[in-house]
């Protein structure tokens, strides 16, 4: 390397690439929003099917996440097409996306419980594997765009505004058309507002990837690793086990809290979902910006340590507060949850930083697999604790109530709902900040880890500039 290639100085981005950069995350936040919140409640309490059968259609896609997302990690990172090796696949699945999305909500009402199974576990399955390549990429290509985690900071604060927009509307739109109240509950409204969901959600996909553009030098200069050295940087990686770690908790509350706001809304508080979502969102909104202030005096780690434990004490809150507390509860978790939702992907971009000193390599698309390896069950888990606790509780479903909602819930079967939203989303994300206090990339370790990715870099440029490609 030489001197003038050692200087090179981190990318900057242009505000406007950061807003089109974010508005890829309203597109999938909008899908992955409604289909988290709707799901459990669609299938169990509106179609009736029973906690068994859902257990074993997540247990059966928990099987094919486990395989597909590092699958796809490898594919894309082992490509090496002329538009690269990420964009191209994320605009081309986004129609099938949307096609697969609608899927999920046209089971056919008054059907068995087999077809109703299978109908869950095959438009699942399909889903999943086109929400996994877009998300994949998407995820991936945040660390290698730029060096800096301040610039890594401002796109992920721009993607989780955009996303949070998405997530709210994910609630807000099948909460509008969803069957309420007494009334014999018909689907078509709810489905209609599925296939605009969809289609609105593609096409914001798309839109930014003709904005967004690889750099070369990952894709011309780099060379693939084999399939076996690769799983054993990767699994060799202290980080990188440690973040997996702390994100499979956040994943977990994640999970439990998008699957328990109707339940929430319509037992326990019995109120209009907007106010619970306000409650949640609006200070979620405010900490996004605030996560670069904490970054700043605190590091990307403590930042996120710091808003892991005000989020778990909120949530962990819920379960024992007086009702009228419970809103406070959820406010003060959505400020702490602008940390995993902001600072999660700037940590797993230290983690590529590091590894690429190690292998050589930009390899985001294996750790982002593999992360998925092992914290995508934690969404099966929650899918299966939800029905499993709601029937030990004695929870009564529309369904058994034949087709109307029963708010006259047992004692238990409401604890029940605040322990899945906040005992144990609560203790999940308390035990994550603990298991951060063993991430090694702060203070001079990771001052010297971009020190020597810039001038990596720099090589790479210049190796590219005089045609020594692979």
């Amino acid at each position: 390397m030489t001197t003038e290639t050692m200087a090179r100085a981190p990318v900057k981005l242009s505000l406007g690439y950061k807003a089109v950069w974010g508005i890829a995350a309203l597109g999938t936040s909008l899908i992955s929003g409604t289909y988290g919140a709707l799901l459990p409640i669609f299938y169990q309490d509106y179609l009736g099917l029973q906690a068994r059968w859902i257990a074993i259609a997540s247990a059966i896609y928990a099987v094919w996440n486990a395989v597909n997302d590092p699958l796809f990690g490898y594919i894309t990172d082992s490509t090496r097409f002329k538009r690269g090796r990420r964009i191209p696949y994320m605009r081309f699945t986004a129609p099938f996306l949307a096609l697969t999305f609608i899927l999920v909500w046209l089971a056919p009402a008054g059907a068995g419980s087999n077809t109703l199974f299978f109908w869950m576990l095959g438009t699942m399955l399909l889903y999943d594997t086109c929400y996994t390549i877009i998300g994949l990429v998407y995820s991936a290509l945040l660390p290698e765009v730029t060096e800096s985690d301040a610039e890594r900071n401002g796109l992920q604060i721009s993607s989780s505004l955009f996303g949070l927009l998405g997530t709210i509307l994910g609630f807000l739109i099948p909460d509008f058309f969803r069957p309420k109240g007494d009334a014999l509950p018909s689907f078509l409204p709810l489905q209609v507002s599925m296939v605009v969901i969809a289609v609105v959600s593609a096409i914001l996909i798309v839109i930014t990837t003709l904005k967004v553009k690889e750099r070369p030098e990952f894709t011309r200069v780099d060379k693939p690793i084999p399939l076996g050295p690769a799983l054993r940087f990767t699994f060799t990686s202290k980080s990188f086990l440690v973040l997996v770690a702390q994100n499979f908790m956040s994943i977990l509350m994640q999970s439990l809290l998008l699957g328990m706001i109707f339940y929430l809304a319509d037992y326990v508080l019995q109120m209009n979902t907007m106010i619970i979502l306000a409650c949640v969102f609006i200070p979620l909104i405010i900490g996004v910006p605030v996560t670069t202030l904490i970054r700043q005096r605190l590091g990307v780690v403590g930042a996120q340590q710091l808003l892991l434990f005000i989020a778990g004490t909120g949530l962990l809150l819920i379960s024992f507060v007086p009702k009228p507390l419970i809103l406070l509860c959820l406010a003060m978790a959505g400020f702490g949850l602008s940390g995993p939702q902001t600072l999660t992907n700037v940590l797993f971009a230290q983690v590529a930083d590091e590894d690429e000193l190690r292998s050589g390599v930009r390899r985001e698309g294996a750790f982002f697999g593999i992360n998925a390896l092992i914290t995508k069950p934690a969404q099966s888990i929650a899918l299966a604790l939800i029905p499993f606790i709601l029937e030990s509780t004695a929870f009564v479903t529309r369904e058994a109530n034949q087709g109307r909602v029963f708010l006259d819930q047992p004692a238990s079967a409401l604890f029940g709902i605040k322990a899945l939203i906040g005992l144990i989303p609560g203790a999940a994300l308390i035990l994550g900040a603990v298991l951060l206090y063993w991430y090694p990339l702060r203070g001079s370790t990771l001052d010297q880890v971009k020190e020597k990715v810039l001038a990596l870099h720099a090589d790479k440029q210049a190796r590219l500039e005089r045609g020594d490609q692979t």
